[in-house]
This record gives structure tokens, C-alpha cells and sequence, in this order.
């Protein structure tokens, strides 16, 4: 797998965050290797390990476990806005949909689109970020998307 894009240059904090801003992540390369060797080792159901099981599937050939796409996509998700911002986390995905199978040779592009802002009370230092993590196919087809909240460190905590 390849990342394809350089990450952010300046550390954002919950302050750059905006309803309606959207963030382009980046992309990487599926291979074969990579769908075989997590499936042998955290998913080893036939159609993820095996071309003629994945092609006698409902996936219609070998395909990547849901979770591993997911994966995938974390990494984007890191690499391409995460490890540079101010982030301390999340308390959890609230949505997470499979749309289509992820083949070798897929190339998965991602974007992050704010949903919403919310400054915590309980919590002065920090803000909540509302995200959708959308990740299409080489060929502009959604193969999963999630909704979640990241905690994110605030630049000047309210007094």
C-alpha cells in the first residue's frame, strides 16, 4: 500500500475546525499481499484468503474484510489530517457502512467532511469534531464511509 499525498504543514487545533470544511487524505493502493495477509491473520474466511472462494462469493471475487478496509482508511485518516492536529482521540464510531467490496488494485482515495463543532463544557481544554470519513474507489464508487466525534485539543482553553 502507498500513501500518495503529503500530510498537513501546521498543527490544527479545535479552533481551525468548521462545520462544512472538507480535507482531502489521500489515497493508496490495494494489493493482493496485503488483502491475503490480514485476512490469514484477523479475518481467515475463504472468500478474503482465496481468488476461486472470493469469485464464488456474493463479493464476486477476492476482496478485502470490511474491517481491514477500515484500516486502510484509519491510516488515511491519520496520516493525512490526525498526526497533525491537536487530537486526543475518539470516544467511538457512531456509523460505519461497507458499500462495496475493496479488490486488488483498488486505489482509495479519502475525504474528511466536518459535520459539526461543540465546545465541552466539562472539559474546558478540549472541543468535540464531528467527522464523515468517505472513502471512494479508483473508480469515484463509495467502498465505505463513518461518522464519528474526535476530541480535539483546544489552541487557547477558555477560562
Amino acid at each position: 500500500m502507498r500513501n500518495r499525498t503529503e500530510p498537513l504543514s501546521t498543527m490544527l487545533h479545535f479552533e481551525d475546525f468548521a462545520s462544512g470544511q472538507s480535507y482531502d487524505l489521500g489515497s493508496l493502493t490495494v494489493t493482493k499481499e496485503d488483502i491475503v495477509d490480514y485476512a490469514a491473520e484477523f479475518d481467515p474466511q475463504p472468500f478474503h484468503l482465496d481468488e476461486d472462494a472470493g469469485k464464488a462469493s456474493l463479493l464476486g471475487g477476492l476482496a478485502a474484510a470490511g474491517l481491514h478496509s477500515a484500516s486502510l482508511v484509519m491510516r488515511l485518516v491519520a496520516t493525512g489530517l490526525l498526526n497533525k492536529c491537536a487530537s486526543r482521540g475518539s470516544p467511538g464510531i457512531d456509523k460505519l457502512s461497507w458499500r462495496r467490496p475493496v479488490y486488488p488494485g483498488d486505489t482509495l482515495n479519502a475525504t474528511l467532511d466536518v459535520l459539526d463543532t461543540r465546545a465541552l463544557r466539562s472539559r474546558p481544554d478540549l472541543g468535540m469534531v464531528f467527522i464523515k470519513v468517505t472513502a471512494d474507489n479508483q473508480n469515484g464508487k463509495t467502498v465505505l464511509r463513518w461518522e464519528n466525534p474526535i476530541l480535539i485539543a483546544k489552541r487557547s482553553p477558555a477560562p
